[in-house]
C-alpha cells in the first residue's frame, strides 16, 4: 500500500446493490471504474457493503468483474444484503475478499475494516461480536501507542449496532481516540456528521438512489484534517478537493492550527483528472488569485496565504490541458467555539445537513430515515 506521502486519499463507491450485468447500476459501476482508473492521486477504492442485492454467486460475479478491472487496491466490506443467502460464503468466494476484520497502514494512517453483518442474524441486525469488538479496541489502542491517526470503515453508524453495549462502547472508543474518520454506506444518501472529535461520512448508493445523480465520493485525511466531496459521474475532469485547512463544519481539533486558523495558513488541494494540470490557484473572498505549486513527489498543490481577521471563505480552482476546470471551497474558522459539539455519539444526530457544494442535499432519502424500505 501507499507510503508515498502523509495524506490518505481514496474513492468511496456507494452501495452497489448489483442484480444483473444489464441493470443500470451495473453499467454505472463500470463507468465509475473507468473514471477512477483514469485519475492519478488516490490510494485505494472502498466499497461499504450491500455489494450484491441478494448475496448470490451470480451477482457477485458481476461485482467481481468490475473490481478486477480496477488498477488501484480495493477494500470491500459487508452489508446486510450480503448475508441474504444466510451467510457470507458467497461474498468471500465470489469477490476473493480479504477476511474481515483487518487493518492496514496507508500513508501513515491506520485503516480498520469491519464486518457488521456476519455476526448478526441477517437484515439490519448489525453486530460486531465479542471477538471483533476486542480486536477493534486493541487496534485503536495500538494506533494510539504508535502515534497514528485512524480511519474506520464500517457499513453504518456505530449507533446502529445491536449487540449488547456495542453501540456505546464503539462510539466512546471512536470519540476518545485518534479515529479521524468513519466511512459508511447503508444510508443510500450523502451525509456528513461531526461530533467534535470524529467525522462520519456516508456516500449515496450506486444501485438504489432516491436523491440526486449517481457518482462516488472522494475523501482525504491530510495532517488530521478530513475533507470529503461527491463527484457526480457525469461531471467532467478535473476534480478539486481542498484538503487543508479544515472547513469550520469539519473542524474537530481546537489545538491544531489547521482546524482553528491564525493570520497565515497553508492551503493544500488534490486535483484529480485524466490530463495534466496547467494551473491551480487560490482566492480569498473573491480577491486576487494566487498560484499554488506542486512539488515533485507530492500529490497536493500548496500555497501559503494571509488570512485576515474578517476572511471567511477560500476557493481553489484548477485548469487542465484538455480545457477543463473545477473548483472547491472551504470556510476555515478562527474561533474554537465554532467547532461542532456532539449531540449523539456515533449517530446522525450530528449530521451537518445540506451542503450542496460538497454534494450533500440534506434530504436523508434512503432506508434509514425518509426513503423507501428497500
Amino acid at each position: 500500500m501507499s507510503a508515498r506521502d502523509d495524506i490518505l486519499a481514496f474513492a468511496h463507491i456507494g452501495d452497489l446493490h448489483i442484480t444483473d450485468a444489464d441493470a443500470p447500476n451495473a453499467r454505472d459501476f463500470a463507468t465509475i471504474v473507468d473514471q477512477i482508473n483514469a485519475a492519478d492521486g488516490l490510494d485505494f477504492v472502498y466499497l461499504p457493503g450491500d455489494n450484491a442485492d441478494n448475496g448470490t454467486p451470480a451477482q457477485y460475479a458481476v461485482v467481481r468483474a468490475g473490481l478486477d478491472r480496477l488498477t488501484l487496491p480495493v477494500h470491500v466490506i459487508t452489508g446486510d444484503h450480503d448475508v441474504e443467502g444466510g451467510g457470507l460464503d458467497a461474498f468471500y468466494a465470489g469477490l476473493d475478499a480479504r477476511r474481515l476484520p483487518y487493518a492496514t497502514d496507508v500513508s501513515g494512517l491506520r485503516c480498520l475494516f469491519l464486518d457488521m453483518s456476519g455476526p448478526g442474524s441477517g437484515g439490519p441486525d448489525f453486530r460486531l461480536g465479542p471477538d471483533q469488538l476486542a480486536w477493534l479496541e486493541g487496534e485503536v489502542q495500538g494506533a494510539e501507542r504508535d502515534g497514528l491517526d485512524c480511519a474506520l470503515f464500517m457499513h453504518t453508524y456505530p449507533a446502529d449496532l445491536k449487540g449488547d453495549g456495542e453501540a456505546t462502547r464503539v462510539a466512546h472508543l471512536v470519540s476518545g481516540s485518534r479515529v479521524r474518520l468513519v466511512e459508511m454506506g447503508h444510508t443510500h444518501y450523502n451525509e456528513l456528521a461531526n461530533d467534535g472529535r470524529t467525522v462520519f461520512a456516508a456516500t449515496r448508493s450506486t444501485g438504489q438512489i432516491e436523491e440526486g445523480p449517481v457518482g462516488y465520493a472522494v475523501a482525504a485525511i491530510d495532517g488530521g484534517v478530513v475533507s470529503w466531496r461527491f463527484k457526480e459521474l457525469a461531471r467532467p475532469w478535473p476534480f478539486v478537493l481542498v484538503t487543508a485547512p479544515a472547513d469550520r463544519r469539519l473542524a474537530h481539533d481546537a489545538a491544531d492550527a489547521e482546524h482553528v486558523v491564525g493570520d497565515t495558513i497553508e492551503v493544500r488541494a488534490l486535483v484529480l483528472g485524466e490530463t495534466p494540470v496547467t494551473a491551480c490557484e487560490v482566492s480569498v473572498d473573491g480577491g486576487p488569485w494566487q498560484a499554488m505549486e506542486r512539488a515533485e513527489g507530492d500529490r497536493r498543490h500548496r500555497a501559503r496565504i494571509a488570512w485576515g481577521p474578517r476572511a471567511r471563505r477560500l476557493v481553489v480552482r484548477a485548469f487542465d490541458a484538455a480545457g477543463g476546470t473545477d473548483a472547491d471551497a472551504v470556510e476555515p474558522t478562527r474561533d474554537a467555539a465554532g467547532i461542532p459539539a456532539s449531540k449523539g455519539l456515533g449517530s446522525d444526530a450530528d449530521a451537518l445537513g445540506a451542503w450542496p457544494e460538497k454534494g450533500l442535499l440534506g434530504t436523508q432519502l434512503g432506508p434509514n430515515r425518509n426513503g423507501r424500505p428497500w
